[in-house]
Order: structure tokens, then C-alpha cells, then sequence
């Protein structure tokens, strides 16, 4: 089985309305070393004990975006190139680009599961091409997607409901959701979740709350169905300044177990 490694990407310098992202990874990573839980997934092994998994801590990142990208890319192809799976904590979403592009660069085009309240396919947003607004753009721009499904998308404007028709984006609306709408991939698998797909009722810790999202439940139900060998994954977007009580930091500690164990089940995938 392919041995995981945990990393953090400390950045949010392409947070388009509110700082606070960079401080994700330290929120989830303490929760997930917490004694008020455990590390025992819901698909039964346990990371770090059934399941090889290491933590890398920090990637020391700045606020350059191209140097932070390059950096990004040689930490993924590293641990690709040894046939281990990297899972990043954001850090906005931008930083999702550079970590698919390396999995690219190593398998060829991924097929993308992504959860998110918003499709982030703007052309640039704000006058910035690399806004965590518009990493999927990019990404299909270079053509990185084989196939990319959105997950928990439920502000969908014009601009971006031209860019999903541009570059044929499968959306799974919310308006009467179920798990069983979300199709099954075919591997590559690359997983991007965006904790503002979670209702924040759920989730508050985010610096772009939408009301109506996906319950925790939803998206368990939709990640263990995946069957593919997963090549990739982040969790991205939690703002510790707006958790509550810490529970949006739980819930990526939760997260992580779940994806390391769904890595884990689904297998590696061959090179």
C-alpha cells in the first residue's frame, strides 16, 4: 500500500477577500494530534499504525507565488517520484494548481474530485490570474483534467458558468443532492476539498460562508465510494480566526484520516 505524506502549505497570499487561510495547517494538525480524539479512520485502519503515514510539517513558503508554485511542484514530484501519496493542508485554494500540475507532470492528465461552495473557474479574479478564485481554470487550461466533477458548488455566476461549459466541468448541483449523483472515477483520482463545500453550520472556520452546503456526511458518503487509486489530495481553505469552539479544525483532522484511509484502500497507482 502507498505510504502518505502530510504536509502544510502555509499561504494565502491569493485570498481574494480575507486573510487567515495561512494559519489552516497548524489549526488541523494540532486537532489531529489532539487526545480529545483518536487516529482511527471510519473505513476502520488507523494512520500511523495501519496505515504508513508521515508528517513533513511545514513547506516554508513566501509570498511569491511563482517561487512558492516551484517549491510546491518539487515537494509533490519527490514524494511521487518514491511512490508515495502527498496530502496538503492550504493555505487557500490556489495552492491546489501547482500540487495538480505535479501529479500531472508525473501521471498524465488526473481525473479531479472536487468539493467546494464555488467552482473557482474565474479567468482571473480581481486582476490576479492566480487567485484561489481560479486555480481550476488554470488547471484545465493546461490540461491537467482529464476529468473534473464539482461537488457542493452553489454560486455559480455567468462568467463561471461559461468557463464550466468551456471546459466541460461536470457539476453536481445542490438543489436536491444526493451522493448517489457524484460518479465514480476512474484513476488518476486527484481530491481537492475545499471546507466552505461543507455547510456552515458545520464548518464556520472559512473566510467564504455558503449557506445550503453538503453535510460531513455527504461528503464521506461521496469519498468512500471512490474506488481509484488516489494520486493526490488537500484540504484547503480553513480560517482558524472564524472557527467556532474549533470544530471546522476537527473536521479537517477528521478529513485527513479519512482520505489517508481511502489512500490507503483504494491502492497505488501504477506508474
Amino acid at each position: 500500500m502507498p505510504a502518505i505524506r502530510l504536509f502544510g502549505l502555509p499561504t494565502d497570499v491569493n485570498s481574494s477577500f480575507e486573510r487567515g487561510a495561512a494559519a489552516g495547517p497548524a489549526a488541523i494538525r494540532a486537532a489531529l494530534r489532539s487526545e480529545r480524539g483518536n487516529l482511527a479512520s471510519e473505513l476502520g485502519p488507523e494512520i500511523g499504525v495501519d496505515i504508513a503515514f508521515a508528517d513533513d510539517g511545514d513547506l516554508p513558503l513566501s509570498e511569491d507565488t511563482a517561487r512558492d508554485d516551484a517549491a510546491i511542484r518539487r515537494h509533490v514530484t519527490m514524494l511521487q517520484e518514491d511512490g508515495e501519496v502527498p496530502l496538503a493542508l492550504g493555505g487557500d485554494h490556489a495552492v491546489t494548481f501547482p500540487l495538480v500540475e505535479a501529479a500531472a507532470t508525473c501521471f498524465g492528465p488526473v481525473n479531479i474530485l472536487h468539493f467546494d461552495a464555488h467552482p473557482d473557474l474565474y479567468d482571473d479574479f480581481g486582476g490576479n490570474p492566480r487567485s484561489h478564485a481560479s486555480p481550476f481554470a488554470r488547471i484545465c487550461e493546461a490540461g491537467h483534467a482529464g476529468r473534473l466533477v464539482q461537488v457542493g458548488i452553489r454560486t455559480l455566476n455567468r462568467h463561471c458558468r461559461e468557463q464550466a461549459e468551456r471546459f466541460g466541468v461536470e457539476i453536481v448541483p445542490m438543489a436536491g443532492f444526493t451522493p448517489g449523483a457524484v460518479p465514480v472515477l476512474e484513476g488518476p483520482l486527484y481530491i481537492s476539498i475545499d471546507l466552505d463545500g461543507i455547510d456552515p453550520a458545520q464548518a464556520p472556520g472559512v473566510a467564504h460562508p455558503e449557506p445550503g452546503g453538503l453535510t460531513v456526511r455527504e461528503v464521506l458518503a461521496v469519498l468512500h465510494k471512490q474506488t481509484a487509486p488516489i494520486v493526490g489530495a488537500d484540504i484547503v481553505e480553513h480560517h482558524p480566526g472564524r472557527d467556532v469552539g474549533g470544530v471546522t479544525a476537527i473536521l479537517g483532522a477528521k478529513l485527513v484520516r479519512e482520505l489517508a484511509a481511502l489512500i490507503d484502500r483504494n491502492g497505488p497507482y501504477p506508474n
